[in-house]
Order: structure tokens, then sequence, then C-alpha cells
């Protein structure tokens, strides 16, 4: 049986392919205006990018500096999504609020240490 859908649910086709694109460029131009964890990871992330490529390393591990590191830009926008929602149902202080940002947080700095945990044993292993 078809359930009726959400009136903002796209039905399908290359226009819900191109709004798909353009909501997503809307959710990173909002991202670098309003989320200055999201800036910084970024100007870490670029130059690291550069470095990996150039890196004499097999092309696996520059993927896998490369992924980490978009892994660290992936989980700062869902917290970021995580904390507008939050902020957006109340801005009244609420312990499952505070959890729900904490866990966000929590899986931002999990991120981090993968990426840093990788870049670490890479780079052990070509230098050292």
């Amino acid at each position: 049986m078809n359930q009726p859908g959400s009136e903002f649910k796209s039905k399908g086709g290359f226009n819900r392919i191109a709004s798909a694109i353009r909501y997503s460029i809307d959710g990173f131009k909002h991202a670098w205006r309003h989320e200055h964890a999201f800036r910084q990871e970024l100007m870490v992330v670029l130059p690291a990018t550069l470095v990996a490529l150039f890196l004499r390393i097999s092309a696996f591990q520059k993927l896998a500096l490369i992924a980490v590191l978009g892994l660290v830009l992936l989980v700062e926008l869902i917290n970021a999504a995580i904390e507008a929602v939050v902020d957006r149902v109340s801005l009244e202080r609420h312990p499952l609020s505070k959890a729900a940002k904490d866990l966000g947080s929590a899986a931002v700095a999990l991120a981090i240490a993968m990426a840093v945990a990788t870049w670490i044993v890479v780079l052990y292993n070509r230098f050292f």
C-alpha cells in the first residue's frame, strides 16, 4: 500500500538529483558561513589533502589519509545538523538536548582521533 509522503519529498527523476545537489551546496555554504568548527577543520583538511597527494606512499595509503580527513568533515556536518535541530526544537536547557549535542561532539572527537591515528601510522611506516 502506498503511503502518502511528505509534501517536501521530491518525486524522483532528474529534478530530484538537481534538487539534491542544490541542497548539498546550500549545506556547504551554511557550514562555511555559520559553523566555526567546520571552517577550522577545513583549514586543516585542505593542506593535509595536498600533503597526502604528494607523499611517496601507495595510492591506498593516500586514499586512507584523505578519507579520514573527509570523515572528520562528514561527522562535523552531521554534528552541526544535530545541533541545529536541537536548537530548532527548543533553546531551553534540557538533559536530552545536552546529551544530543554532547554525543555529536563525541562523534567529532572520535573522527579526529581516527584521523590522527591513521596519519601517525602511515607517516611512521613511511619515514621510520
